[in-house]
């Protein structure tokens, strides 16, 4: 099966996205999943547990989508995030063939249903 994820425990989950609220259950569908469009946030209630460990734990095990998008509004964040994987690229730790997109997305209430346009 097929999905799309959409990691973030603050903003609306788009519609045709499984939501993952934490890494834990974001790397629970990476494993059980082929996912083709991963969104990612950094910032998540857990204070110890974001988005960068996500990904750290992703290239380690070699977890991955079709596509990546890294929607964070935290620009330091999220930079760091986006340069983890490219540099994970770079060292072939990841495939080239996955497209890693940094697209940050606003997290105001009314722009909160904003629609996914990848």
């Amino acid at each position: 099966m097929t999905i799309s994820v959409f990691m973030d425990d603050y903003r609306t989950c788009p519609s045709g996205y499984v939501l993952a609220e934490d890494i834990d259950q974001c790397i629970a569908l990476l494993e059980t999943n082929r996912v083709d469009h991963l969104s990612l946030d950094h910032d998540l209630v857990s204070k110890t547990r974001n988005g960068l460990m996500l990904v750290q734990y992703m290239v380690r095990h070699h977890l991955y989508a079709n596509r990546i998008t890294i929607h964070s509004a935290n620009a330091a964040g999220s930079k760091a995030m986006y340069r983890h994987f490219k540099q994970a690229q770079e060292d072939f730790e990841m495939p080239k063939s996955i497209k890693v997109i940094l697209k940050p997305m606003p997290l105001h209430a009314s722009d909160r249903k904003m629609r996914l346009t990848y």
